[in-house]
């Protein structure tokens, strides 16, 4: 077993010179028996909005605390030692900004076996131990109370999690070990692997607690007294602590190995194999069902290593500091002060992404919202379906019945255009044809006010072109959105030749206070996503069409680790919307977007997959694969390598022309549209980071996007 006292961790401190160190401040705190508890309480100094990180400082400040209490104890001058956390906030884990930099495997090695040592000094105290879950605790933060003996909650606590394995890499400091022999495998499935790739969905502290995470749970009011009165009855017998969760014998032999199995089956299902965190740390599930925590914490050892080292992590700090940085600061984006105020929305429109929207400014706006259509039977439908997700949202308490009842007075139908007359912000939702929505916003106009913006929610078309026909094009922005409406966070905020300032500024004042991510780009087809999505998309059927065999080009970009294949893609949006897209891109790029008629043919065909029941795909259809495969003879079909490079060296040339033609300002940008708007992976880095790492924007441009390349170390 590695003897963790005999390692020399000086280098890891000398590389965290400019930590935020998170303190251990101690105080001794007597019982209501007469015991005294010596309570380590740990503190950045800063507010809640620079919660309590773990570095290598920090964790050796831990450590070293822990040992001197351990001399105390052994003295009897304490009877107990607690962990808590400043205000509201135990701790966010370790410090993803230096983790991230960490230079060398050797480096990540140290770094899992300094967490193992500070944390597991715990168990060395000779007296028992608790943690005071008051609050705020992910990743390390939870691994600090896992150490402990007992567990108490605070029932306000908003967010608890092991995210590691969304980030690429494995909970490293006890918790892949630690947490099933607590609460069962089934249950460290769930919170280790299976909430992570949910968006990284976190616990409420009742569902902690439920789970067997804590011991007890107390109210915010008195949290801090209630935990140490019933520390205190722990100390003294009188309180007896049960865990239900804990795994038994029959769990051990019969059903862990097959919830592991389950779980690996689901996993293959749901991400492919590419990822490698969900894998190892289904290992490490698998590997705790038997062994001391000694060498449970040696496997962790081993696996935060090689993943920290590893490509997959460095593109995933990449991608998540797009999303949680460059996000709240869109390039090129206008002073906040030229937003034009929203206190009505006006939807075109009445069928379901029309509706979708109307919901959607209905609950983030709460101004009124008035939807229009031809007929009044399209918007009496429109109308219903609002109020049926209005009522849904009501019956799984998402809503009370007062805001309910709101929503529903603010949304309203009508044909007559009139009533968009004092409408500060119109959207249209209507067929994506070029002419039907150059009528409809030249009728609209004549209603609306001068200062009312309008907006289009085109996919593929030019923005300047739909409004060739307003007196008015200045007025006009492209505000696209991803389906479905609700859950995909991006918005492509188009900045049209015409679009002024003020316009633009309240489109993006618009999709943050619908709580979406805007990018702006420029007015070119397809933007960034449907640009990007048309070339693979493009490259799919060209293989198809010229001889390669369905299943050799559904499994060629698997190596992309994408959440579906293209056929699929294809499927999901649409044959004949992808067919559309496609066209609209062939006619404006002929040399690097192929037209297919046989796309057009499959989309009068309906579908590509013959699927079961449920939807399950069983094969390809027969008809689809006759309809694209070429006359015998004169087909030229491509192995998965090779169409593989091909989709890379496109991809790489198409995005450098992008950014040659400033339809976004960066490769950051591009990455944060597909990872937002594209389900693009967070260990792939969105796109560009990959490119680089297979050597394809070398190829295309004879350069990367990056300097220096985002990708492992030795």
């Amino acid at each position: 077993m590695t003897d963790y006292a005999t390692i020399d961790f000086s280098d890891l401190e000398a590389f965290s010179v400019d930590e935020v160190v998170t303190h251990s401040l101690v105080r001794d705190v007597p019982l209501p028996s007469g015991k005294t508890l010596a309570l380590i309480t740990l503190d950045n100094g800063r507010d809640h909005t620079r919660p309590n990180t773990l570095g290598p400082v920090g964790l050796l400040e831990y450590l070293h605390t822990l040992q001197g209490l351990r001399a105390r104890a052994a003295a009897g001058e304490i009877d107990a030692v607690a962990v808590t956390g400043k205000p509201y906030i135990l701790a966010a884990g370790a410090d993803l900004s230096k983790v991230g930099e960490i230079p060398s495997k050797d480096a990540a090695r140290k770094m899992a076996q300094l967490g193992h040592y500070a944390f597991g000094e715990m168990k060395k105290i000779g007296v028992p131990s608790f943690a005071f879950v008051n609050g705020l605790a992910l990743g390390g933060g939870v691994e600090v109370a896992l150490a402990a003996d007992y567990r108490t909650i605070d029932s306000s606590t908003p967010a608890l999690a092991l995210p590691e394995v969304f980030l690429g890499i494995i909970p490293g400091w006890g918790g892949a070990y630690l947490l099933p022999n607590l609460i069962g495998i089934e249950n460290a499935l769930k919170v280790v692997i299976e909430n992570p790739l949910k968006n990284n969905r976190t616990l409420k502290g009742q569902e902690a607690f439920d789970l067997g995470i804590a011991d007890a749970i107390f109210g915010p009011g008195n949290y801090l007294e209630d935990s140490l009165k019933w520390a205190d009855g722990v100390l003294t017998g009188a309180v007896k602590v049960k865990r239900p969760n804990e795994p038994g014998k029959v769990e051990r032999l019969v059903k862990w190995d097959a919830a592991v199995g389950i779980a690996r089956k689901m996993l293959e299902s749901r991400i492919g194999t590419v990822a490698k965190s969900p894998y190892r740390a289904l290992d490490l599930l698998k590997a705790a069902k038997s062994g001391t925590p000694e060498e449970g914490f040696e496997r962790e050892d081993e696996a935060l290593a090689e993943l920290i080292a590893g490509d997959q992590f460095r593109a995933s700090i990449y991608a998540f500091n797009l999303v949680q940085k460059r996000a709240k600061k869109p390039a090129g984006a206008p002073d906040k002060a030229l937003a034009k105020k929203v206190t009505k929305v006006g939807v075109i429109g009445a069928g379901l992404m029309a509706s979708q929207f109307a919901l959607l400014f209905v609950r983030r706006l709460q101004v009124p919202v008035v939807i229009t259509d031809l007929d009044q039977s399209r918007v009496d439908k429109g109308l219903e379906y609002i109020r049926g997700e209005i009522a849904t949202l009501l019956s799984k308490g998402r809503i009370s019945s007062d805001e309910s009842n709101r929503l529903n007075a603010l949304v309203s139908g009508t044909t007559d255009k009139a009533e968009f007359a004092d409408a500060d912000w119109v959207i249209e939702a209507v067929f994506e044809e070029l002419g039907v929505k150059q009528d409809v916003f030249a009728e609209i106009e004549k209603h609306v006010s001068e200062t009312a913006v309008l907006a289009t929610n085109t996919s593929s078309l030019s923005v300047e072109q739909i409004g060739a026909k307003l007196a008015h094009p200045e007025r006009l922005v492209g505000f696209h959105f991803f389906n479905p409406v609700a859950v995909m966070p991006l918005i492509e905020v188009v900045n049209a030749p015409a679009t002024d300032e003020a316009t633009l500024a309240t489109a993006m004042g618009v999709a943050a206070k619908l709580k979406k991510t805007a990018v702006i780009t420029r007015d070119t087809p397809g933007f960034v996503v449907n640009r990007v999505l048309a070339k693979v998309l493009g490259e799919a059927m060209h293989a198809v069409d010229t001889g390669t065999p369905f299943e050799v080009m559904n499994r060629a970009l698997d190596r992309f680790g994408l959440p579906m294949t293209p056929f699929e893609l294809l499927e999901l949006v649409g044959l004949k919307v992808g067919a559309h897209v496609l066209d609209t891109h062939h006619a404006a790029f002929p040399d690097r977007f192929f037209e297919s008629s046989n796309l057009h043919a499959l989309a009068e065909h309906g579908r590509i997959f013959d699927r079961d029941d449920k939807g399950k795909i069983k094969g390809f259809d027969k008809t689809a694969v006759k309809i694209v495969t070429p006359p015998k003879g004169t087909g030229t079909p491509m192995t998965e390598d090779e169409i593989a490079r091909r989709v890379e060296d496109g991809l790489a040339d198409e995005v450098h022309r992008m950014l040659e033609d400033d339809v976004v300002h960066a490769a950051e940008d591009i990455d944060l549209c597909l990872i937002l708007g594209a389900g693009y992976p967070f260990q792939m880095g969105g796109l560009t980071p990959y490119l680089d790492r297979v050597g394809a924007s070398e190829r295309a441009f004879g350069d990367t996007f990056h300097h220096p390349l985002i990708k492992g170390v030795e």
